[in-house]
């Protein structure tokens, strides 16, 4: 993760346009008052299923600028003092928005562009910034407008039936990469992330084939299970083919009385396969909406979904709230808020409607986990929970265990184990809640490294370690992701706020350019009230592990400036670093680095308790 930070806050903002004209230009200008400082990050952005709004977030503050291009129609954003760190991202669309394209435009700014399809054009007048914070911006986009034409009505993009199956794949400037094929409680979804592919299906004459081509898509290499035996609404077999270069096919195997299957794009992300009442014919769905009438924590401690009439719903994680969204399509409800019981498996529960849909999001409370949701009737979801942990009164010793490096014709020496620092007694009972938080996630790898390790990975592996050893020694521990998810900066520090947490840790991984694999090394960062808990983590890590030792520094990641007990921000090692990548690429190095941490978390909490 790059160590470049600026800091700033958004006091007024002032907006110029010109009048439209063949060539549209359009500035839109933003003076904030800034702390001299370095470079914020991109770290992510998002585009409204309506494609009427662009979010987009940075580590620290921000000072967008904006114009207007056209020949095709382009909405041009540059943030200065922003660094993306990768190379150019482009991600497709349907509809009147074509792409969007982020990349580094110069060494101090990144630039996003926004591309519409020919023919669209837009309004520069409508185009507002909004400052949701320093360093998340919304940008309202108007309703694209038919080139030429004088105060044309607002272009609402149709939905598209899928037409028939043919030899013939169609033109498109979608790509989407499928991850995973997974069954549901209702049908399957499918991961995905780029584009949105153009959808064919067709049923074989004898019933017993339910055939899905996606074109513009491609499989990822790692996505598993390619063939899903299954028992789901007469489903027996789900299989995910790469048909050609740019079609995929999912084939459904199953009985004669399953009803259609019909294939959409998620609202909340990636692609759902569910079947249609029986009678309905492929691309015309009923459309009956459903009550939402109920939703409790049942004596088994199970979350049960009640309506008055048959649910349709998709699952996952939401990456703007960091909770686990359960939508429930079709549907309304008056239900705001969930009664959770003391001991509750839910940290957080809240139901919401969002337009024509109903969505339910819950966090789950420490040590327990979101089991998969059983429809035990047409009318009725079970959202049960698991136990990942018990916290024995005593907890077993930390044994080190040798490190057997793997051969190479190069052995890089694994520096000797030092003798490790003693574990800390247990924490007396008493609520102490730490927060740790792996970063990045989901499409963001975070750093990439030799040998293509990636960031997102190494610190997941080691935080889920870290937790292990923590609840075993009566710690509560609340991780922000605990998958493969994308989870933005705020929601991170929600998560903290509203577990009252004792300590704030993000785990990290450094980078540097790839010719200087010389750089190693361990970094810990913190700010204000963080110092201690830094210096006591810093100091077991390198005895634990024996890395090089790159100092506690005080730094403004936006994690560490937002939450209000004392948190810290570890980078473990370079992975662009000729030995720290070794390391961190070692499972055995990483148990190794997971038990330092700890020993460093319970020694400050031993202190304080």
């Amino acid at each position: 993760m790059s160590t470049k930070i600026k800091a700033s806050r958004a006091s007024k903002s002032q907006k110029t346009s010109c009048v439209q004209a063949f060539f549209l230009i359009c500035s839109f200008y933003f003076l904030l008052l800034t702390f001299p400082a370095q470079a914020a990050r991109l770290q992510s952005w998002r585009l409204s299923p309506t494609q009427t709004q662009l979010e987009f977030f940075t580590d620290d503050g921000v000072q967008p600028t904006a114009q207007l291009l056209s020949n095709p129609t382009r909405l041009v954003i540059d943030m200065p003092g922003v660094t993306f760190g990768r190379p150019q991202v482009t991600e497709s669309y349907n509809g009147a928005i074509r792409a969007i394209r982020v990349g580094q435009f110069a060494p101090g700014t990144t630039r996003m562009v926004v591309e519409y399809a020919p023919g669209y054009t837009i309004d520069p007048n409508q185009v507002q910034f909004q400052p949701r914070a320093a360093n998340q911006w919304s940008v309202q986009l108007p309703n694209p407008q038919i080139s030429g034409v004088i105060n044309p009505s607002p272009v609402t993009p149709s939905p598209v039936t899928p037409p028939p199956i043919s030899s013939t794949p169609p033109a498109t400037n979608a790509r989407a990469f499928l991850q995973s094929l997974q069954a549901t409680g209702d049908g399957f979804f499918l991961r995905s992330t780029g584009g949105a592919p153009e959808i064919r299906s067709l049923r074989s004459g004898d019933r017993r084939q339910m055939i899905f081509d996606f074109y513009g898509a491609t499989i990822s290499p790692n996505l598993s299970p390619r063939d899903l035996p299954v028992n789901l609404n007469g489903v027996s077999r789900a299989q995910i083919t790469q048909l050609s270069p740019d079609v995929v096919r999912v084939t459904l195997t199953l009985s004669e009385q399953s009803p259609n299957w019909q294939a959409s794009v998620s609202p909340s992300g990636g692609l759902i396969i569910l079947p249609q009442t029986i009678g309905a014919s492929p691309g015309q769905p009923v459309s009956q909406t459903a009550i939402v009438q109920s939703v409790e924590l049942d004596a088994n401690r199970q979350l049960v979904i009640r309506g008055n009439q048959a649910l349709n719903y998709s699952a996952g994680w939401d990456r703007p709230s960091g909770a686990y969204r359960i939508l429930i399509r079709s549907a309304r409800t008056d239900l705001r808020t969930i009664q959770l019981p003391a001991n509750s498996p839910l940290l957080r529960a809240q139901v919401r409607q969002e337009g024509n849909d109903v969505a339910v999001l819950i966090i789950p409370a420490s040590g327990n986990q979101i089991g998969a949701i059983v429809q035990s009737s047409p009318q009725q979801l079970t959202v049960p929970f698991t136990r990942s942990g018990l916290f024995p009164v005593t907890p077993p010793p930390i044994t080190p265990q040798p490190v057997t490096p793997p051969p190479t014709t190069n052995p890089i020496p694994v520096p000797p184990r030092p003798t490790p620092t003693p574990v800390p007694r247990p924490i007396p009972s008493g609520r102490q809640v730490v927060i740790l938080d792996p970063g990045h996630g989901g499409p963001d790898p975070g750093a990439v490294g030799i040998g293509g390790i990636q960031e997102k990975e190494i610190v997941l592996d080691v935080s889920r370690r870290v937790r292990d050893i923590l609840e075993r020694s009566n710690v509560q521990v609340v991780m922000t992701r605990n998958a493969d998810i994308d989870l933005d900066l705020q929601p991170r520090v929600d998560i903290a706020e509203r577990a009252r947490a004792t300590i704030f840790v993000s785990i990290h991984a450094n980078a540097i350019s790839m010719s200087r694999p010389d750089i190693n090394g361990v970094e810990t960062y913190y700010f204000q009230s963080g110092l201690e808990l830094a210096q006591t983590i810093h100091r077991n890590i390198l005895a634990g592990t024996g890395a090089p030792d790159r100092r506690v520094r005080s730094a403004r990641f936006y994690v560490l400036r937002r939450t209000s007990m004392p948190s810290v921000l570890l980078e473990l090692g370079f992975v662009t670093g000729r030995d720290d990548a070794r390391r961190l690429s070692d499972t055995t190095f990483r148990q190794r680095m997971a038990e330092s941490i700890a020993r460093g978390i319970l020694e400050y909490l031993g202190r304080r308790s």
